[in-house]
């Protein structure tokens, strides 16, 4: 990590502490207290109003901040990768919306990081994603969004299809293929489908509230408690 860098990180982790010992912030940025008491030292000198005395703590004098944008190297370089990632795996309106944002993001940037935006090895090809897989993305998304129940007619790893009324609660990205998890109700349980076995799809004007064992928080509680492997995915 650059200098400059750490310089920024100590900011904002005293920022978002109450009092910060010299110890934890050199286990937080993996460097000796040694050098965490000179980067303090030389932060004072040069005006941030970090208050406070080795032994004891530090903290940062309210109403100080920094620009709103001001980012770290590799902070700039997860944005971009973020970007790639979002607008060659995800559907066109979330794709269009990343670029957008980066766009501003760079715009005010200084003129080495937006150069680092310019200038990224980064890239996330998304021609393994079909056509259609990125369309019922979008669709699942909104109904997700919406609290909109969808019809599926689903193609199991047995290849056999069924009907579905599911409830979309989220979806996730597995590095090959798309995945919803959703209240299934033909199963009375969760299940996930993968868009790609997806044979049609249509989101209904039939809305969902939530209920308690049927959302997304209580299918996460229930991942975390398996002591045994559940047939989860259709």
């Amino acid at each position: 990590m650059r200098r400059a860098d750490r310089l920024f990180q100590i900011i904002q982790y005293v920022r978002g502490h109450r009092v910060t010992t010299a110890a934890e912030l050199a286990r937080a940025l993996e460097v000796s207290e040694r050098t965490v008491y000179r980067d303090i030292r030389d932060l004072v000198l040069s005006g941030v109003p970090i208050e406070g005395e080795a032994g004891v703590g530090y903290v940062l004098r309210k109403g100080f901040d920094l620009p709103p944008l001001m980012f770290t190297r590799d902070e700039v370089e997860a944005l971009v990768l973020g970007t790639r990632v979002v607008s060659s795996w995800a559907d066109s309106e979330l794709g269009h919306a990343a670029e957008s944002a980066l766009g501003r993001i760079a715009a005010a940037l200084p003129d080495d990081l937006r150069d680092r935006v310019l200038e990224s090895r980064l890239f996330a090809p998304g021609f393994h994603v079909p056509p259609e897989v990125v369309k019922r993305l979008g669709l699942l998304r909104e109904a997700a969004e919406e609290r909109r129940k969808a019809s599926v007619l689903y193609r199991d790893v047995n290849d056999a299809c069924s009907d579905r009324i599911v409830r979309p609660l989220a979806l996730s990205f597995f590095g090959s293929t798309w995945m919803l998890t959703a209240w299934c109700e033909l199963r009375h349980d969760f299940r996930n489908f993968r868009l790609d076995r997806m044979e049609s799809l249509q989101v209904t004007e039939q809305r969902f509230q939530d209920e308690a064992g049927k959302t997304w928080a209580d299918f996460v509680r229930l991942m975390e408690a398996e002591t045994k492997p559940r047939r989860w995915q259709e």
